[in-house]
């Protein structure tokens, strides 16, 4: 691994976004869009997370780990987009080096948290669906805190990981990162070094939290699947598989960009492509959870209701 000589090298203190335009008319617009999906997303899983708090049939484990990933997504958006937002109005678009290590650090533990994440709520769907009498039983209010704090624990030590190797990384010029926010390949490829063994150490993290993660997944939705084929009746059928169609969704639409921008090397590098995938991920995904759980689910909508009427009566 090869590492320039210490004297006569300038090491950067901060790091300029380029982001998405140059453009100030086209960065107007874009303030625009983002700033209504961002309050979008926010609002969206703000009252998700409100509606289970207020309302007592929804204090169960399956809500009280959707409650936990709306409390995420607002986490993990709220790291970047503010700061979008920011730098598509002002002239400057630099970030120290502290505040990168730091944007990295927090993103890519609520990342990696989520990632996580998703496998819990898939056993919460399998012991829902194949061990119905014992659901409470079996996820009790115990467990559901410790896979809870388990899932964050595992999430915020692998990014410690993931960032120092990274920021750890001579950077002596340039300091312009082709993206909207430190995203960990971005910043990578700035370093005035060979990376080769930091890439590997990553991909090993990435793979780790992909592939582990997405096999369990499957896992557990074989057996699902095998249990629903059990049942009866259709109506039986179709109401035990509306419970797991929200998660597939949600878990389709992570997984896919997530992967693609982490299971690869450098030298597959695309700044251009990297930042609108990334977007999708970072943004949509947040906003589509929300919606796919709020249409999708009863107990969520009539939860909603109840909370109109209450206000209604109140005022």
């Amino acid at each position: 691994m090869w590492m320039p000589p210490v004297e006569n090298q300038t090491w950067v203190s901060e790091f300029i976004l380029l982001g998405f335009s140059r453009d100030p008319t086209s960065n107007r617009i874009l303030f625009i869009v983002f700033l209504l999906l961002y309050l979008s997303s926010v609002l969206g899983n703000g009252l998700i997370v409100t509606l289970i708090c207020l309302d007592m049939h929804l204090h169960t484990p399956m809500y009280f780990f959707l409650g936990i990933l709306s409390v995420l997504d607002m986490g993990y958006v709220t790291t970047t987009v503010p700061q979008m937002l920011v730098h598509l109005l002002a002239r400057s678009q630099t970030i120290s080096f502290a505040g990168c290590w730091l944007q990295m650090y927090v993103f890519g533990a609520l990342g990696l948290t989520e990632c996580i994440f998703f496998v819990v709520m898939a056993y919460d769907r399998y012991v829902a669906i194949c061990y119905p009498l014992r659901y409470t039983v079996i996820l009790n209010w115990g467990l559901c805190t410790r896979l809870a704090a388990g899932t964050g624990a595992c999430g915020f030590f692998l990014s410690l990981i993931h960032t120092f190797f990274t920021m750890r990384l001579p950077y002596c010029g340039p300091n312009v990162i082709n993206h909207y926010f430190c995203e960990g390949p971005s910043v990578r490829s700035l370093a005035c070094m060979d990376t080769h063994l930091i890439e590997i150490v990553d991909l090993v993290i990435s793979v780790f939290m992909v592939v582990v993660p997405i096999s369990l997944i499957l896992a557990s939705y074989v057996r699902i699947a095998q249990a629903i084929l059990k049942i009866k009746s259709t109506k039986g059928r179709c109401k035990a598989f509306s419970t797991c169609a929200s998660h597939i969704t949600v878990v389709s639409f992570f997984y896919g960009p997530a992967s693609y921008i982490y299971i690869r090397v450098n030298s597959n590098y695309s700044p251009e492509r990297d930042k609108q995938i990334s977007l999708f991920y970072n943004v949509f995904t947040a906003l589509l959870n929300p919606v796919v759980y709020s249409l999708r689910n009863k107990d969520i909508k009539g939860a909603l209701l109840k909370v109109m009427r209450w206000s209604r009566v109140t005022w």
